[in-house]
């Protein structure tokens, strides 16, 4: 409980026991307890039974930081009126005598602001004569105590997501995951409403230009406590675009690499932090009183901001706060870095493919052509697969499909190559096998460092029959129509191409008019933990559907065989055309 030094009190005014013998108080020597207790560090106090001061040491007076006379005559609830200094147990004490320790807290003018006091004390009933004369007390705080408890469980909380960081962020190569992992480790850790913005991506359809001096930025994650989820519609949406104000606190930080702390104690502050000024009233509304905005940066390349935000009774930031956020931001950056150029490769590889990989045209008018390519989820770099038809004399054509080795821009490159040489190699007198085995030499001394594999098949649409050999690839498909069901190419597969060993060989397959060529890359059938023969058995239940269009069969075969796939997925279905008896045009 809180006190001052000693100062004797007016015996006329201050009665001394609570009976009779009122008029005839105890002798009260304040110099005696003056010389015993004014050089002790512990805060005592002597009150009387109507619980006012009677004394006060100079320790107690300094805790309490009120003079000593203004507390001499007076209850305690009147000098310090926000302790809750538990008068009700020191009544308890005058009135039964047993000794308590009593815990009190409360604010006191001795330290200013808004922080908590706590004392830790011990109570005894003072007696003479045997009469009920007052309380004594004698006080320590424990403040710092507390505090510093406070203190080293705020810092083992902020170790304890530091080392999370390591395990939660940068799980995957995507942006926006590795966004999400992000504000949803320090919601609510750290804050209670956590946004990750980032600049548009460079490699991207192109973003509506900005006004002059407005910053924008895409919204790549956001996430809050359950009290605030379902107002986060007034912060933006993931996915939007997200202009700042000159000035503004996001501004401010990516100009000075530096974190910027608001405490909004005003409206113009808190509309000069946030994007939208308008929203001010909606921001109150939430109770948002402090926010950080933090820099995503990696050797000296701003990618984006990290903003927090504490609301209603959370308190503000702290700079142990803003240091933990800095270093959590600065981890996330390095793995965002890593998505934003495994993005930026990913997109300027796919755009190569797809230029590269156009549609084959058919080779003659009475063949059909139906082609697929499928990049594998996003979580995947762009792969080499490709596939083509070159149209040879005498009414045949040959048809590949290949997949180079790797992944990314460089197995893009690669195929292109591979695809413009095997049309320099296509002969109309070579039969598949040599056509591979040329195909291998020159790659082997081209210098192309990447293997890869590729069937080959050449059909005669005249002799029923197509000519099919492989460099390392799964099997053809035929579908014949009608209840003659599908069947496999049965190919003796030579080794990849690049590796220069050569070896390969022709197979004669019959394929009438009327049968479905089907040809397609690993990524089709390839499944994690599964036996590649168990998958490619699979292909032997395809159908042709009702309407016969080889178009609707391929978009039958990815919807069946594509979710799952960890790589790319090329398909190629091809048929003869019959010609319809006494028309002159071509048959389904």
């Amino acid at each position: 409980m809180p006190g001052s030094r000693a100062v004797r009190a007016p015996p006329q005014e201050v009665p001394l026991q609570a009976d009779a013998h009122a008029d005839n108080p105890p002798p009260f020597d304040h110099e005696s307890l003056a010389t015993l207790l004014d050089g002790t560090t512990a805060g005592v106090a002597v009150l009387d039974t109507q619980l006012r001061y009677l004394y006060v040491n100079p320790a107690l007076e300094r805790l309490n930081g009120i003079p000593a006379a203004e507390h001499i005559g007076r209850t305690v609830s009147d000098v310090l009126p926000y302790v809750d200094a538990r008068e009700d147990m020191m009544r308890a004490i005058l009135a039964d005598g047993k000794p308590r320790e009593i815990t009190s807290s409360g604010r006191t003018p001795a330290r200013a602001g808004r922080t908590r006091r706590y004392w830790h004390g011990t109570y005894h009933r003072v007696e003479h004569d045997g009469h009920v004369v007052g309380v004594a007390a004698i006080v320590m705080e424990t403040t710092s105590t507390d505090e510093e408890q406070r203190e080293l469980e705020q810092a083992r909380r902020h170790l304890v997501l530091l080392d999370s960081a390591g395990t939660r962020i940068g799980t995957t190569l995507d942006m926006d995951t590795t966004c999400a992992e992000l504000v949803d480790l320090v919601v609510p850790a750290l804050a209670d409403l956590a946004t990750v913005e980032v600049f548009p991506p460079e490699v991207a359809p192109p973003v509506r230009p900005s006004p002059p001096g407005v910053l924008r930025l895409r919204r790549a994650a956001m996430a809050a406590v359950a009290g605030l989820k379902e107002e986060t519609a007034e912060f933006g949406l993931t996915g939007e675009y997200i202009d700042y104000q000159e000035g503004a606190a996001v501004q401010r930080c990516l100009a000075t690499n530096q974190s910027v702390v608001d405490n909004m104690a005003g409206d113009r502050q808190l509309g000069n932090s946030v994007a939208n000024p308008e929203r001010v009233a909606a921001y109150r509304a939430l109770g948002m009183h402090s926010t950080v905005i933090v820099p995503l940066t990696v050797r000296s390349r701003p990618l984006g901001v990290l903003g927090l935000v504490r609301a209603g009774d959370s308190p503000v930031f702290s700079d142990e706060d803003v240091v933990v956020a800095r270093e959590l931001a600065g981890r996330a950056a390095v793995d965002l870095d890593h998505a934003r150029r495994y993005a930026h490769e990913q997109a300027i590889a796919l755009e190569l493919q797809r230029s590269l990989l156009s549609e084959p045209r058919p080779p003659h008018p009475h063949i059909e052509v139906a082609t697929r390519y499928l990049p594998a989820d996003r979580s995947s770099m762009v792969g080499g697969d490709w596939f083509d038809v070159i149209p040879l004399r005498d009414g045949r054509h040959l048809k590949a499909i290949g997949d180079v080795m790797g992944h990314g821009v460089e197995a893009a490159v690669a195929m292109s190559h591979y695809r413009s040489l095997l049309r320099l190699l296509a002969d109309d007198e070579k039969p598949p096998h040599l056509i591979l085995e040329q195909l291998d030499k020159m790659v082997e001394r081209s210098g192309l460092d990447r293997a890869a594999t590729c069937l080959l098949a050449v059909v005669d649409r005249f002799d029923g029959v197509c000519n099919v050999a492989s460099a390392g690839h799964l099997p053809p498909v035929f579908i014949d129509k009608g209840t003659a069901g599908t069947r496999f190419g049965h190919v003796l597969a030579g080794p990849p191409l690049g590796t220069g060993f050569g070896g390969y060989a022709t197979t004669a397959v019959e394929c009438g008019p009327e049968t479905v060529l089907f040809m397609y890359t690993d990524g089709l059938v390839e499944r994690r933990g599964e036996d590649i023969d168990v998958s490619v058995r699979r292909l032997a239940e395809l159908t042709l559907p009702e309407s016969g269009s080889l178009d609707d069969l391929l978009d039958n075969v990815l919807e069946r065989f594509g979710p799952g796939a960890e790589d790319d997925i090329a398909v190629l279905a091809s048929r003869i055309r019959i010609r319809r008896p006494g028309t002159g045009a071509d048959g389904p």
